[in-house]
């Protein structure tokens, strides 16, 4: 049974885009995905880490929601342990639909009347 996981990738910042999205079609194509769906990509750039990895300051994050069975992760995460252009990664279970927000202002808050 498939379930949907969420990703998120550290790329060292001295990485090109087009570098980066070759070693994500590299890590996604190790787990096929049920009835062809792609797998969502969000690119957000390059940010400031809060502390050092690897003696870098600045790292290039991509967010992945992607749908696999849990018997394919293990050699899904070897794979990205042994890029040396990843600097961190984070694969969780995801429980709800996702629909990646841009920017905090995109959000809409709500003030309780209390």
């Amino acid at each position: 049974m498939a379930r949907q996981y969420e990703a998120v990738y550290i790329f060292d910042s001295a990485l090109e885009e087009p570098a980066i999205s070759e070693k994500l079609a590299r890590f996604h194509a190790l787990i096929p995905q049920p009835g062809g769906e792609p797998v969502k990509l969000n690119h957000w750039g390059k940010r400031t880490l809060a502390y050092s990895i690897k003696k870098r300051d600045t790292g290039y994050y991509v967010v992945a929601n992607f749908q696999a069975a849990p018997g394919q992760l293990p050699e899904f995460e070897r794979a990205i342990k042994l890029d040396e252009g990843v600097l961190r990664h984070l694969v969780v279970v995801s429980e709800h639909d996702y629909t990646p927000v841009r920017d905090a202002t995109d959000r809409k808050f709500e003030e309780d009347d209390e």
